[in-house]
This record gives C-alpha cells, sequence and structure tokens, in this order.
C-alpha cells in the first residue's frame, strides 16, 4: 500500500483507527477500524471472534490489555492490508446501549440557561460546583448517526392568558445539544465505586453526541425530578468509537474548580480533552464549542456516577451534557446561540463535527453526527 499524510487521510490516519460495525452488501455485521476512506474488516484480518459481532460490546469487554494489544496488531495490519472502500459499507450502531447517563458539566451552558430561565436567582443552584449533575436517560432511544429524528409529541405550557391546563402536541422549540460521549468497556462490580483515577480501566473510547432535546415539553415537566420526555425520544451517536489510546495527546488542563471538590472527585484528576466542535444546521457553520472549557472532568464524571456503589455494565454510555464556552459562538444549544427565540423546523439538517489533537502530531477527525428533523406522527 503507498502510504498517506494524516492530511491526505482527512483526520483518519494511523493514529487514529476508530472502531466501527459494518457490513457489506447485507452481509453479517463485523467490526473494523478506519483508515483514510477505507474500513479494515478486523475478524478477517485478525480472526478474533468478538470481530464477527454485531456490536463491539464483546471485544469492549475484554478491558484495556486487549485494547492494547489489537491497536498495535490493527496498526501493523493497516500498514499492509488493503482496506474496503468507506463507499461500499454500511456503518450500524457501533454498540448495545446498556445504560445512559447525560451529565451537566459545562458552567458556561449552566450559568446562560439559569440566568434565562432563573434571571432574578443565582444563575448555578447551590449543588452545582459540589457535584456533577446528571440525569438518566433512555438507552433505547440511543441511535445511529443519519436516522432522522421525529419531532416529539407532549404536553406543554399554556399560552399566556389561555388558562392553566397545559396543551399537547408537537413540540414548538426543538433543540440539539452537541455533547462527547464516554462508553465504558470493562464492568465494575455493584457496591465498588470507580475512582476518578480509574477512567482509562473501564472507559474505552469516546462518542460524538446530540441529545436532542424538546425545550417546551423539558419546561412543563421537569420539576421536581428532572427530565423525561422532553430528553427520551431520541439521542444521536456517531458510528464511530475514538479508543482513549488515540487521544493520548489531547489531554489538557481544564479551567479549574472553586471551591475544592469533595475528596471522592478528586481534584487531582481535573484533566479533560482538547476537543473542538462545529455544530453545523443545514450546511452552515453556527457554532464551534470547546470541550477543553467544561468543569467538570471526564474522570470526575465517572466517578460520582458510581460512589453510590452503582455498577458499570459494557456498553454504558455517559455524556457530557451541552458543550459550550465563554464566546456567544462557543455555545452547543440553539436557545444559547438564539436566545430561545427560534428553534429547529422540520427538515432542518444538524451534523456536529469533532476533531482533537492526535499523537501523530496533527489533528484526528472524530465521528461526525448527523440527523435531520422529521414531522411530527
Amino acid at each position: 500500500m503507498t502510504d498517506l499524510t494524516h492530511e491526505d487521510r482527512g483526520g483518519f490516519g494511523p493514529d487514529h483507527l476508530p472502531y466501527a460495525v459494518f457490513s457489506r452488501d447485507g452481509g453479517p455485521r463485523r467490526v473494523g477500524v478506519r483508515l483514510g476512506d477505507t474500513v479494515l474488516d478486523l475478524h478477517e484480518a485478525t480472526g478474533r471472534p468478538e470481530m464477527a459481532a454485531p456490536s463491539l460490546n464483546a471485544f469492549m469487554a475484554l478491558g484495556p490489555e486487549v485494547w492494547r494489544q489489537t491497536r498495535e496488531q490493527a496498526a501493523s495490519l493497516a500498514a499492509t492490508t488493503e482496506g474496503i472502500p468507506l463507499a461500499d459499507v454500511e456503518l450500524h450502531q457501533p454498540f448495545e446501549v446498556a445504560d445512559y447517563v447525560d451529565f451537566y458539566a459545562s458552567e458556561h451552558h449552566a450559568t446562560n440557561l439559569g440566568r434565562m430561565f432563573r434571571p432574578d436567582s443565582e444563575p448555578l443552584l447551590p449543588n452545582w460546583k459540589h457535584l456533577p449533575v446528571a440525569y438518566h436517560g433512555r438507552a433505547g432511544t440511543v441511535v445511529p448517526s443519519g436516522t432522522p429524528v421525529v419531532r416529539p409529541r407532549g404536553q406543554r405550557r399554556p399560552a399566556p392568558g389561555a388558562g392553566e391546563a397545559p396543551v399537547f402536541g408537537p413540540s414548538q422549540r426543538l433543540d440539539i445539544e452537541a455533547e462527547l460521549g464516554f462508553v465504558v468497556g470493562t464492568p465494575s462490580s455493584l457496591g465498588d465505586p470507580v475512582p476518578a483515577a480509574g477512567l482509562a480501566d473501564h472507559v474505552f473510547g469516546v462518542v460524538g453526541v446530540n441529545d436532542w432535546s424538546a425545550r417546551d415539553i423539558q419546561a412543563w415537566e421537569y420539576v421536581p425530578l428532572g427530565p423525561f420526555l422532553g430528553k427520551s425520544f431520541a439521542t444521536s451517536v456517531s458510528h464511530w468509537v475514538t479508543p482513549l489510546a488515540a487521544l493520548e495527546a489531547a489531554w489538557c488542563d481544564l479551567p479549574g474548580q472553586d471551591p475544592e471538590p469533595l475528596d471522592y472527585l478528586d481534584p487531582g484528576h481535573t484533566r479533560g480533552l482538547d476537543v473542538d466542535v462545529e455544530v453545523v444546521l443545514n450546511g452552515e457553520v453556527v457554532s464551534r464549542p470547546r470541550y477543553r472549557t467544561t468543569y467538570w472532568s471526564p474522570g470526575q464524571m465517572l466517578a460520582h456516577l458510581t460512589v453510590n456503589g452503582a455498577s458499570l455494565r459494557t456498553g454504558d454510555l455517559y455524556a457530557s451534557g451541552t458543550i459550550s464556552g465563554p464566546g456567544g459562538d462557543e455555545v452547543g444549544s440553539l436557545i444559547e446561540l438564539w436566545r430561545g427565540e427560534r428553534f429547529l423546523d422540520d427538515g432542518d439538517e444538524v451534523v456536529l463535527r469533532y476533531s482533537a489533537p492526535g499523537t501523530g502530531g496533527g489533528r484526528i477527525t472524530l465521528g461526525e453526527v448527523s440527523g435531520r428533523v422529521l414531522p411530527a406522527r
């Protein structure tokens, strides 16, 4: 094979090698890695039975040492083995989602929404800087990139002067949330918390996430127990899972935490990832959030997720929450971008693009997340 530069491979060079599940001509699903615009069939190349599977779960459950060995083998094979053209394969949901938890880890996002929803109060609630706030989502509605999103129906607050009874119908305030998701490979035992330092022992890799949100349904239902139907109708993830090993050059210091969090949140593990995001609406870039501006780190989110003894399962997905930075063009939701004056119309297409520093000195391109809005049914 002719060697290509990282740039020629469009951010999918040999220092990246993200994983996906694919099929050809309606045949069986296989696990593969991407190199440029080709896919290397890891079952055919390695003979590992876990690679002849409809999801990454069996492989991810084998743990970090097998992940390391397989990555090294894939890098060696990529230099000598002809891949399948990407145009000739169909991509599928990369892993079976066990549980889905969505955090609220960006101080800028939480502050922006707090000012909008509680203009006469402090924007951050008293607990926000003491723990990573989160909600449990619905694993069964996590869908792969490209899956259309049907506008949800639900209860909404009545219009001003229309009485006290809620109205029912299609959401009028359909929004997005640009996020980064963390995919658990190695499970943990019930009752045993995972420390923040244990991230690499359990998390296999990252995916792009769009946590679609019906703001009007959410606003009516969320007191006192939090998001439910305003979130559970669809969450989109990328086809490609970038292994943590490909992000070794992307780790960076986060802005800082004040007050210092409790010991189990390990103030020594507050490093995040230098991941840039582009929010593209109908072909136009409307915002560029940066994950490095977030408040709570991936390790701290994992520690909080398990501190009560909750166990991890292979295929668990936890997401960062909306990624928003300090600038008006660095927000990860349309409600922040347009101050609640405009939301998604039927037919709109949203694409989230991600990139990060690669270990080879250039940038790698993480899997994008796309979805088009369909009318309510």
